[in-house]
Parts: C-alpha cells; structure tokens; sequence
C-alpha cells in the first residue's frame, strides 16, 4: 500500500497477469480483467480509454486461442451483461480490433469472426441483444459484413431469425424503416450505404426531407448520385432553404444543372463579403464573370463606396449597368459622418521629418487626443498580419496622418523619439477604440521602437460603452446621431499614395472619437438614453499605464482625480 492508502501497481500486475498468455482466457474473464484495468486506472475518462485501446492492440498479438478478431467479436455477445461498462467497452474493444487489424490478419480468424458478427448482428436487429445502433453500425464496418454472410447463417436453423424475412436485404429493409420510424435517420443511411441497398433510394430521400433530416439526406443523395442530389436541390428551393441548395450545388458540381442557382449562389457570397468590406476577395471571387462584377459594382454603389466603384467600372470597361440593377435613391443618397460635420479643418500628411516634428509639437500642447491605426488586411489562412501601415491623430481642428512605413524606413530614431513624447506623455490623454488590438499590433510590427512598448494616459472608448454591435460606427450614430461609412475599413492601406476617401475615413476614425468624448462630457447622458443613468465616470475607465508585452489585465488604474477631472472639462 502507499501512504496514500492506495494499492500500488494494482493495475499493472492484473495487466501483465492477464495478457501475458491469452491461449486460456476466455471471453467472459478477458472483460472482467478489463474492468479491473479501467477501474483501477486514476486517470479521465478519455485518457483511459486511449491507453486501454492501445494496450489491448498489444494484447491482442499475444497467444488467444480462438484468435484476436473471434475473440472480439464473442466479448461483443457478452457485454450487455456489463451493463453500464457495456457501450463504453464495445467502442473499445472494435476499435482495438480496427487498429490491430490495420497490421495483418489471419484469414481462419477473421471468417470466423464475420460469421459471429452475422450473428450478432441479427440478434440486435431481432431484438435478443441489447446493443446500440451505433455499435451495430461498427461491426458491420469493421467485421465487413455484407448480405451474403447474413443469408448463410440465416440458413442455420438453430439461429433465431424474421419470420417475415426471407433473406438478409428484407431483414436490413425492415430494420431501416423501423429506424426511421424512431427518426434514427443517419444510422439508416449509414446501414442500407453499408449494405448496398439502393431500392426505394427516392421515397427513402422524401421522407428524410419531409422530417428535416437534413444530414442523412444530405449523406443518402450523395451515395446515390446527381439524379438525387437534384431532387434534393429542389426540394430545398421549394422549401426556400436556398444557404443548403447552394453548398449542395457547389460540393457536387451542379453547375450544369442550376445555372441560375448557382448565379444566385455566387452573388449571396459576392454580398456577405461586401458586408465585410473585403472587396479584394469578392472582386477574387467573381473570377473575371462580367454579370458578378457587375453585381459588385451595385454592391458597392449601394455601400457608398464610390471609388470602387470607378476602380471595377474603370478596370472591367463597365458601363450602362444602371439600365439592369439601378440601386434605390435612398441607398445612394445615404448619409454618413464627414469631416465637416466634425469641424476638422485640416488633414496632414506626415511621411518625413520635418512634418513629423511639426505635428508632435502641435499635439504637445493638447490635452486629449483621437488616435487609431491602419494596416492591409491579410487574408490567408495562418499568414502573420501586414505591418501598420499608417497612425493617425486628432485633435479638435486638425488631424495628422503618419506614414509609419516610409517613417520606419527612413528615419526609424527620429519616429521613435517623436512618438515617445506623446504616447508616453501622462498629461496627454490618449483615446482609442478598442485600442489593446492597435497597441498589440503597433508592438508587433515596430519590435525595435521603444516608443510602442509602453502607453501613458489612455481611454479605451470601447471599454466605457461596451457596445454589444455596430462598433465605432454603431456608437457614433448612438451618441452623435450619424453613423461612420465603414466600407474602406478593408482596402488597401499600404497603397501610396492613398485616396481622398482612404484619408478621410482614417481621420475620421480618429477624429469622432474626441467629439464622442466631449459629447457625452456636456450631457448628462448619451443621447436616447431612457433609463436615468447617471453621467458617465469617464476618469474610472482611463488607464495611466500600459506595457504592450502583458495586455490585458495588468493595466494600473489612475489615481489622480485632479488630473482626470481637468481633462474631462
């Protein structure tokens, strides 16, 4: 015993005890030694079961006398007697046998065990052994049990059979429609694509569709072909389930037959993606088709997004598309912020020296800034992000924009010191939204700055709102009354030189966050609001320091009212 009280080595002396010969071990004492293995064990669940699985592979190259695949599939007939053990240990057990069969097999062995699994097999089908399908489903599968070996031990007469079948294809068709009457629909498939067995594959398919089982007839049509699948496209467009009828058309090429729905189909992506703002990968998707890139251009026009709209119409020669899709007044007309509205009566390029020493010297003698950042998505798969391509910062008037990557590029010392002034400056509030995504990114692709490494005086305004959809735009159009356009959110920021639109909407980025913030300031609470909460405590929120290296949850609260409260004013 350990001084834990409990017995040392148990299990592995029953392993070793148990396993060492198999030649005179029977079923029944081979699952009790079984139990006695998972019993003892101290580990999860899973764990067990994956250190049982590869034991008993080993155990059963040892000596048995009816051989390892006879063995399995007699322990099979005696599991129900275990009770609670009972499907845990048959999943065990069959995918032992599965693995160890994968190194060779005797022939004697493995008929043997086919003719006990047609056995078992029947006397769960019949009802006198208690198995579940999903177990019944594996022996057949592992054991390869097909309709001939089921017909020969139906000719046993000492093996209890239908007496309203006469032959295993009636024994498996009746036993499919009783699972479908207990809605088992996936393990009726799985039966009748196992046994071959594609009669009344149409009324099978009808029914599956009729009760939304939508997996199996899925599974059922694609084992039957394309006639099947055809109908199951249809009856998806004529129960208006189109998101299903086009991943059906697109994973079995039904191109040819659904013409239209596969157009339909194309243009539902070419939307969502717009949705996301990433037209580079819509304008991909659309793959040169002049009808697709003609429903972008709608897409666009409808976003506001009017210089992609001149970019495809320009690229493609599009013209005299409104004759066919000519997008609603309203959509066209729709309002958003825009830097006037805002009062901001300057943006400034920053991509040398000298401007970048000017515009760190204007904003030293501000108390609050709006500063965000820019860089080009990346849209594969596990790929590192692009470098931030761009910083912009606003105060109340003006708002500058820095070329980060030809700043890094030609005068990395001089970038550093100037933006560790006003990043590291504690009597300059800084305010962001959901500014830690910015900070990590900026520490990312600038690893040598110093200047990005640590953060003073900031005011995270996603933190103070928490708003649960729309993000910055969403929050703009609560507080202000007008929404962001956020369509350039994805383009491409490391084109030079950017574009009227791309400038403006990264200063407005910027910009809008000081006006929420004084908003808000002058008001006792956001506009529309109805619930009677008091003004918002805009100074519990700032944070007084933070290290890009240990985002989130180390950031250290500021404790000097004074300070706050001279800001919030």
């Amino acid at each position: 015993m350990g001084m834990d009280g409990n017995p040392i080595h148990r299990q592995t002396s029953i392993s070793k005890h148990a396993f060492f010969d198999l030649s005179h071990v029977s079923p029944l004492v081979f699952l009790y030694l079984l139990k006695e293995c998972y019993s003892y064990g101290t580990c999860k669940a899973t764990a067990k079961f994956r250190a049982l699985q590869q034991q008993l592979c080993l155990v059963l190259l040892n000596n048995c006398q009816a051989g390892p695949a006879t063995l399995i599939a007699h322990c099979l007939y005696i599991l129900p007697i275990f009770e609670s053990y009972c499907d845990g240990f048959s999943h065990l057990v069959i995918s032992s046998l599965c693995r160890f069969l994968k190194r060779g097999s005797d022939d004697e062995d493995v008929m043997k065990a086919k003719e006990c699994a047609a056995k078992l097999f029947l006397d769960i089908v019949n009802g006198t052994l208690a198995h579940d399908n999903g177990v019944l489903i594996k022996i057949v599968q592992v054991f390869k049990v097909n309709l001939a070996d089921i017909d020969h031990v139906m000719c046993d007469v000492s093996v209890k059979s239908n007496p309203k079948a006469d032959s295993a294809k009636e024994v498996v068709e009746q036993y499919v429609l009783k699972l479908m009457e207990l809605q088992s629909y996936m393990t009726a498939v799985d039966l009748l694509i196992h046994f071959s067995i594609s009669d009344s594959g149409e009324s099978y398919l009808l029914k599956m569709m009729e009760c939304r089982q939508m997996k199996a007839a899925e599974k059922w049509a694609t084992y039957l072909g394309k006639p099947m699948q055809c109908l199951l496209v249809q009856e998806y467009v004529d129960q208006r389930l189109l998101q299903p009828a086009y991943d059906i058309i697109k994973k079995n090429n039904l191109r040819q037959e659904f013409p239209e729905l596969h157009h339909q189909s194309k243009e539902s992506s070419l939307k969502k993606l717009a949705e996301k703002g990433v037209w580079d990968i819509a304008e991909i998707r659309a793959n040169g088709d002049r009808k697709l890139l003609e429903y972008l251009v709608y897409l666009a026009m409808e976003a506001g997004y009017i210089e992609k709209v001149e970019e495809l119409c320009d690229r493609y020669s599009i013209k005299g598309f409104f004759n066919s899709k000519e997008p609603e007044s309203d959509l066209l007309h729709r309002h958003y912020l825009n830097l006037h509205e805002l009062c901001i009566e300057d943006v400034l390029w920053v991509d040398e020296v000298n401007s970048l020493r000017d515009a760190i010297s204007y904003f030293e003698k501000c108390i609050v800034v709006g500063v965000d950042c820019e860089w080009k998505p990346n849209y594969e798969k596990g790929s590192r992000p692009n470098k931030v391509s761009i910083m912009q910062i606003a105060s109340e008037k003006k708002v500058y924009i820095l070329d980060l990557i030809k700043l890094y590029e030609d005068v990395p010392s001089v970038l550093d010191e100037c933006l560790g002034i006003l990043l590291h400056s504690s009597s300059i509030l800084k305010l962001g939204y959901n500014f830690q995504c910015d900070v990590r990114q900026l520490a990312l692709s600038y690893r040598d700055l110093n200047c990005f490494k640590h953060f003073e005086m900031l005011l995270d305004i996603q933190n103070v709102f928490k708003e649960p959809r729309g993000g910055l735009s969403g929050l703009a159009e609560k507080i202000l009354g007008i929404g962001l356009n956020k369509t350039r959110r994805n383009s491409n920021w490391e084109q030079r030189p950017l574009s009227h639109y791309q400038l403006e909407y990264a200063a407005l980025d910027a910009a809008v966050l000081l006006h929420i913030f004084r908003h808000v300031g002058r008001h006792s609470q956001p506009a529309g609001a109805s619930d009677g909460n008091a003004k918002i405590e805009w100074k519990s929120h700032i944070i007084s320091h933070m290290d890009s290296s240990n985002m989130p949850g180390k950031d250290t609260k500021m404790g000097d009212e004074a300070d706050a409260q001279e800001i919030e004013h």
